[in-house]
């Protein structure tokens, strides 16, 4: 299930990282005050390093991908989710707005579309993946909920008691 994991999280990547750049046309600019630009690169790195890192529990910890089709057969309690339920989606969002930086195309129409998407994403944890992970981990998947929280990350992890 690792190999799974980690063949979906490439395929995320790929189509993240290298395909929808070009689709959407961001090219590099280098020149002048552009250059500072390059200064994103590192959260671009940590952000899409922490989804590789989910990416990598789902397989390796829950014996499943990040796919719907394919979910982990155990919670996914270990690394970032430590911190914040939701790490995959924070890491993906932060690599983004790094590569939004570098390529220097942002514009109203844009960040109006990220809004909307960041709207839905929450909806879909709110009315999918929430409802669909408490029945399936029961009282487990409650009491982490209770001590992670959804979205803002805490600096000291949560230390699931077995």
């Amino acid at each position: 299930m690792t190999i799974a994991s980690l063949a979906v999280g490439a395929a995320f990547f790929a189509l993240w990282f290298w395909l929808l750049p070009q689709w959407l046309g961001f090219r590099v600019q280098a020149a002048g005050a552009a250059k500072w630009r390059w200064l994103a690169v590192l959260p671009s790195i940590l952000g899409f390093a922490v989804a590789l890192r989910c990416v990598w529990d789902f397989g390796w910890t829950g014996r499943g991908t990040p796919a719907p089709m394919v979910p982990p057969k155990r919670l996914v309690v270990v690394g970032f989710y430590r911190h914040v339920r939701n790490p995959m989606y924070l890491g993906f969002a932060a690599g983004w707005i790094g590569l939004w930086v570098i390529f220097g195309h942002a514009n109203p129409a844009l960040i109006t579309a990220v809004v909307a998407v960041a709207a839905g994403v929450d909806l879909f944890v709110l009315f999918y993946e929430e409802p669909t992970l408490c029945a399936k981990f029961g009282a487990d998947y409650e009491d982490y909920c209770r001590n992670v929280e959804r979205w803002w990350p805490c600096v000291r992890g949560w230390d699931q008691v077995q």
